[in-house]
């Protein structure tokens, strides 16, 4: 099954999501769906980018259903996105495996490919990296500070990292890792809890472990049903919404960096 986000007539840029999770009864009520939220996080005419007049269309393809595009279908898009997800990125259910093809083949055809937490995990299995539980053990939930490389690459869409101070935050939810980077990627921000919070392969591949789609309401429902099932403990969530109430991530810098990555036409200077 395919949704479009918008009418079809004369878009001059196409991107496909893959949802790696189901939508949870919050994001579906507020929200109408994770399609939604990021499409209002990534798409045009959303926070802050600059690209009111650049008419899109989204397509959503519910990976986690097995629901992909052919890879004959690669060439239709000018970038791919894929969400973060309960399951973890080194299992080998064939959904999974399917998925790691698809981003091989994005890869190979030179589209851009952004991963978000489960999708940074799995974009850098499917490129040869290696991943993991989280070595340091125990969840990552609530507002994580990454430390910015002090060396970065030529590619353009960086140039919002150049801009900004040496540590930058932003929402985390995950009990996995990166452990190794790709071959030829460059870390772009770590964490003391996690070694790799974001790389890039060249200019058309970025993952970042944590989620800038999330907005805070967001965050508190999952916490909420994290704590219900009890995956995590009770004192374990209200920790989390403490620190909410103390701090909040740099979301605007995360947006105007993965609108960036997306919609940069050129690679270097």
């Amino acid at each position: 099954m395919k949704i479009v986000a918008a009418d079809e007539p004369r878009t001059s840029r196409r991107y496909a999501l893959l949802l790696a999770a189901r939508d949870s009864e919050y994001v579906l009520k507020v929200y109408g769906g994770y399609f939604n939220v990021f499409v209002s996080a990534f798409g045009s005419g959303g926070d802050g980018d600059g690209n009111g007049d650049v008419c899109e269309t989204w397509d959503m393809f519910r990976a986690v259903d097995g629901e992909l595009p052919d890879l004959d279908d690669v060439g239709r898009y000018d970038g791919f996105v894929i969400s973060g997800s309960p399951y973890d990125a080194y299992a080998d259910e064939l959904w999974i495996l399917r998925l790691c093809l698809l981003v091989q083949g994005a890869v190979a055809a030179r589209k851009r490919v952004l991963g978000i937490c489960f999708g940074h995990q799995v974009v850098c299995r499917a490129l040869g990296g290696r991943v993991g539980k989280a070595r340091r053990g125990g969840w990552d939930i609530g507002i994580r500070e990454m430390a910015m490389a002090a060396t970065l690459p030529p590619w353009r869409f960086l140039d919002a990292l150049r801009d900004l101070p040496q540590y930058a935050k932003i929402t985390e939810c995950h009990q996995d890792e990166v452990w190794e980077a790709p071959l030829g990627a460059d870390v772009l921000a770590s964490s003391d809890k996690t070694g790799v919070e974001m790389f890039c392969v060249g200019d058309h591949v970025l993952g970042i472990q944590g989620h800038p789609e999330y907005t805070g309401d967001i965050l508190l429902s999952l916490v909420d049903r994290l704590s219900t099932s009890q995956t995590i403990t009770v004192s374990f969530a209200e920790d989390v919404k403490r620190q909410l109430e103390a701090t909040s991530p740099d979301r605007e810098f995360w947006l105007k960096l993965c609108k960036s990555f997306l919609k940069t036409e050129e690679s270097y200077y």
